[in-house]
C-alpha cells in the first residue's frame, strides 16, 4: 500500500433524496451536466483528481491544499451564478491528511475527516479542517467563520473547523464592487475584535465583549458612522493591513487592541490607527481589576472620542452609555447569549435564550439582556423554527417591555419591541419604536434591517429599498447580510420589478449561512411571475428542503401586510410555483 500527504475534497449534493423523490429523470440529468461541464473541469484544472463518484457524493485529491480549496471556491461560485443554481448545490469539506492508495481509491482518516467537515458544511459552503486554514490563510485571500472544535462523528478528537465565508460583496450593487468603498462625511471608525491574549482559550469571551461594548457606545453618538459589530467580527483571528480593512469597510480610523486577563487582573491596550496614512493616532494601555470593567470601557471610550476629533466638548464625550449590569457574572452570560444568539441557528438560538435568561436572573436590572431574549424569540419565529408562534411573540413581547421599563433610552430594547410589534402586524408601532432605536443608536445596522422588512409589509417599498441599503453599508461583511438583502429582493417583488427581486434573490443565495427557506421562496416567486416555470418549481422544492412544512397559508400568517392584498405578487407566485396551500 503506498501512502502519501494530500489534500482532500468530499462533496455532497444537499437534499438529493428529496430532489430525486421530485423528479428522478431531472436530477440524474442535472447531476451528470454539472460532473461534466463544470466540476471535472474545474478540478483538473486545479491539478487534482475525481477519485470516485458516489451518487450525489465526489471524492477528490489533490497535491496542493491550495488547489485544493481555490478549486472549491470556483466550484461553488460558478454553480451559484448559473441559471439553475437552485436544484443542484454541494456542501464541501477539505482536509490535509495522510491517506492510503489501494486500487485507485483512497482511504484512512484524513479521507474520513474530509466527508465529515463536508457535513458541517452549510449547503453551497466550504467547510476546511484547522490544517487546510493554516496551509492557505495567508496565500488565499478568503474570510473565514472560526467554528471552534467540532466533535466529528467517528473521529476520536474533536477537530477544528473553518467555515469559508464566500467574497460575495463584490456581487452588491453599490457596495464592495469598487477597489474602495466611498468614506462617508461622518467621523468614520470600525472597531476590530480584540486579540485574547489570555493563555485560557475560554477567556476570548472577554476580549469579545470588551469590543462589543465599544462598539455600543461609539455608535450612540450621532456624529460618528459605526461600522456593525458582525462586520468587523468577520476578521477576527486574522493578520490583517489595516489599511485594506479601511478600504473594504469605508472608513477613515481603525481601532485594534488586546486583552490578557491573569487571576482577577485585566491588562487592556487599545490604539486608534489613522487608516489613510497608518499613523497611530492614540495609543493605551489598561491595567485594571476585573471588577473595574465597566469603569475601564467608559474611559477607554471618553479617550478614544477624544482621540478622534479633539475639539469636541467634554459635554459632547458623555455619551449615553447602556447601564452595565451591577453583577459582572450576568455581563459573562448576556455575552455568551449573545455569541450563540448571532449564530442565526435555532438550537443556538434556544442555547441563547437560556444563557440569557441565566443573566436576568443574576441581574434583574440588565436590560439588554432582556432586549435580545426578546430578538431571540423574534428570530424563531422569522426563520420557521418555532414550535409556538403566539407563544414565543408572547415572550418576546413581555421581554422587550421588561427591557423599556428598565431602560427607556437602550436602542435594543427598541429594536426587539419593533421586532415583534411588526410579528403582531402593528405596523405603526413597529416602524415608531425601530425609528427611536435609530434615533438613540444612527450606526444600528440591524435596525435599519428591521425598519426595511416592516417598510415593506407596510407597503413603502421605495423606503424599505433605502433601508436595507443603508443596512448593507453600515455592515457589509455581515454574517447576517443574507437577512437584508432577502428583504431587499422581496421589496422588490412586491413593487412588481421581478427582475430586480430575481437579481436579488441570487445574491442571497450566493451568502453564506443563507440557509433558511427565504431565499429560495422568494426566488420561485420571482422566477413563475416571469414565466421561468421550470427553475421556479426546482426553487420551490429547495425551499420546502430547507422547511418541509412551508406554505401560503403560513407566510401570509407569518408576514402580516398592513394593507390587504400586500403579499399577492408573493403568494401569487409561488402559487405558480407549487408551493401548497
Amino acid at each position: 500500500m503506498e501512502r502519501r500527504l494530500a489534500a482532500i475534497l468530499a462533496a455532497d449534493v444537499v437534499g438529493y433524496t428529496k430532489l430525486m423523490g421530485a423528479d428522478e429523470v431531472g436530477t440524474l440529468s442535472a447531476l451528470s451536466d454539472v460532473i461534466k461541464n463544470t466540476i471535472t473541469p474545474l478540478i483538473t484544472s486545479h491539478n487534482g483528481r475525481i477519485v470516485k463518484l458516489m451518487g450525489d457524493g465526489i471524492l477528490a485529491e489533490f497535491a496542493s491544499v491550495v488547489d485544493a480549496v481555490a478549486c472549491a471556491v470556483d466550484w461553488q461560485g460558478k454553480l451559484a451564478a448559473k441559471t439553475n443554481a437552485t436544484d443542484l448545490r454541494f456542501r464541501i469539506g477539505i482536509n490535509l491528511g495522510d491517506i492510503i492508495i489501494r486500487d485507485n481509491d483512497i482511504f484512512g482518516d484524513g479521507v474520513n475527516i474530509a466527508s465529515r467537515l463536508e457535513a458541517l458544511a452549510e449547503p453551497g459552503g466550504i467547510c476546511i479542517s484547522a490544517k487546510v486554514h493554516a496551509e492557505i490563510e495567508s496565500k488565499l485571500k478568503l474570510n473565514y467563520d472560526d467554528l471552534g472544535a467540532r466533535k466529528l462523528k467517528n473521529v476520536d478528537e474533536p477537530i477544528h473547523a473553518y467555515h469559508i465565508i464566500p467574497g460575495h460583496i463584490s456581487a452588491l450593487p453599490n457596495s464592495q464592487s469598487s477597489e474602495t468603498t466611498t468614506i462617508p462625511d461622518k467621523l468614520s471608525v470600525a472597531v476590530l475584535p480584540f486579540d485574547n491574549m489570555s493563555t485560557d482559550p475560554e477567556q476570548e469571551y472577554l476580549a469579545d465583549g470588551i469590543s462589543e461594548d465599544l462598539i455600543t457606545a461609539l455608535s450612540k453618538i450621532r456624529w460618528f458612522f459605526v461600522i456593525a459589530r458582525n462586520s468587523t467580527f468577520t476578521y477576527k483571528n486574522k493578520a490583517v493591513d489595516i489599511k485594506q480593512v479601511a478600504k473594504e469597510l469605508g472608513v477613515r480610523y481603525v481601532v485594534e487592541g488586546s486583552v490578557r486577563k491573569a487571576g482577577n487582573r485585566v491588562r487592556v491596550t487599545a490604539q486608534l490607527i489613522d487608516a489613510g496614512t497608518g499613523r497611530h493616532v492614540w495609543a493605551e494601555r489598561y491595567d485594571r481589576q476585573l471588577e473595574d470593567i465597566f469603569d475601564l470601557q467608559d474611559e477607554m471610550t471618553n479617550t478614544l472620542v477624544g482621540a478622534i476629533e479633539p475639539e469636541l466638548s467634554a459635554a459632547e464625550r458623555k455619551r449615553a452609555a447602556a447601564k452595565p449590569p451591577e453583577n459582572l457574572n450576568a455581563w459573562e452570560c448576556y455575552q455568551r447569549g449573545v455569541w450563540h444568539m448571532w449564530k442565526y441557528v435555532p438550537k443556538e438560538i434556544q442555547i441563547g435564550i437560556e444563557v440569557l435568561k441565566r443573566a436576568t436572573e443574576l441581574d434583574p436590572g440588565f436590560a439588554p439582556a432582556y432586549a435580545y431574549m426578546s430578538y431571540c424569540h423574534y428570530q424563531l419565529v422569522v426563520l420557521g423554527a418555532s414550535d409556538d408562534i403566539e407563544g414565543d411573540l408572547k415572550a418576546g413581547m413581555v421581554a422587550a417591555k421588561k427591557a423599556l421599563l428598565l431602560d427607556d433610552q437602550d436602542p435594543t430594547a427598541y429594536f426587539a419591541i419593533g421586532r415583534i410589534y411588526m410579528m403582531q402586524g402593528k405596523h405603526d408601532e413597529s416602524i415608531t419604536a425601530l425609528e427611536t432605536a435609530l434615533k438613540l443608536n444612527p450606526s444600528f445596522a440591524q435596525a435599519h434591517h428591521g425598519l426595511g422588512m416592516v417598510f415593506t409589509l407596510a407597503d413603502r417599498l421605495n423606503e424599505a429599498k433605502a433601508a436595507c441599503m443603508q443596512s448593507e453599508r453600515l455592515s457589509p461583511r455581515d454574517p447576517i447580510l443574507w437577512a437584508s438583502t432577502i428583504v431587499h429582493a422581496l421589496a422588490c417583488l412586491l413593487s412588481r420589478d421581478y427582475e430586480e427581486a430575481v437579481k436579488w434573490a441570487r445574491i442571497t443565495i450566493q451568502i453564506p449561512r443563507s440557509t433558511s427557506y427565504w431565499p429560495h421562496a422568494v426566488l420561485a416567486a420571482g422566477l413563475a411571475q416571469l414565466d421561468q416555470m421550470e427553475e421556479a418549481r426546482a426553487s420551490v422544492v429547495t425551499a420546502l428542503n430547507e422547511m418541509p412544512e412551508l406554505s401560503l397559508t403560513y407566510l401570509a400568517k407569518v408576514l402580516p401586510t398592513k394593507n390587504p392584498g400586500g403579499l399577492d405578487p408573493y403568494l401569487e407566485g409561488l402559487r405558480l410555483a407549487g408551493l401548497p396551500e
